[in-house]
């Protein structure tokens, strides 16, 4: 579940920030709020499903 979430906002960051050039310092945010998911998915780990 948050691994997906981590993978929507990296693309709609890689969308905002290739097509349509708007909200410069959000569209960074959403980057880096998927790079927190995506790590914190890869050290919880897979053994805690909710």
């Amino acid at each position: 579940m948050l691994l997906t979430i981590g993978i929507i906002l990296f693309v709609l960051w890689a969308l905002g920030f290739f097509a349509f050039h708007v909200a410069g310092g959000l569209i960074h945010l959403l980057l880096v709020i998927a790079v927190v998911v995506i790590i914190f998915n890869f050290v919880r780990g897979r053994g805690a499903t909710l």
